[in-house]
């Protein structure tokens, strides 16, 4: 499961930077300290794939922690993204992937 999910992330990764999402620099550590899920006070849904749970996941995979499987990121991205300009599809079905991925569970796609 470990390549399968170290390519879900890659693809992750590849899509926000084709959108010109990925940050060089981090947000501070008071925004990566919220308490909100997806530390939705602080940061935006892109910054939380990056800095949280790209970093998080990454971080479990080179200590060879498991992986959680009880995950689904895929609704809050679409939500997330119902307001942004950018075509959004293929990071959606990234995320998506990445829920099937870990949770060994079927994602439905919204139309």
């Amino acid at each position: 499961m470990s390549a399968d999910a170290q390519r879900c992330l890659s693809a992750i990764v590849d899509e926000l930077k084709a959108l010109s999402w990925w940050q060089t620099e981090p947000p501070s550590a008071a925004a990566l300290s919220s308490s909100q899920p997806f530390c939705i006070d602080t940061l935006t849904f892109a910054q939380w794939l990056q800095f949280v749970l790209i970093a998080r996941l990454q971080a479990m995979l080179e200590s060879g922690a498991p992986l959680p499987q009880q995950i689904s990121v895929y609704p809050m991205a679409t939500e997330s993204f119902k307001s942004v300009a950018e075509n959004t599809q293929a990071l959606e079905e990234a995320i998506a992937q990445l829920d099937e991925c870990l949770s060994g569970l079927p994602v439905v796609r919204e139309a």
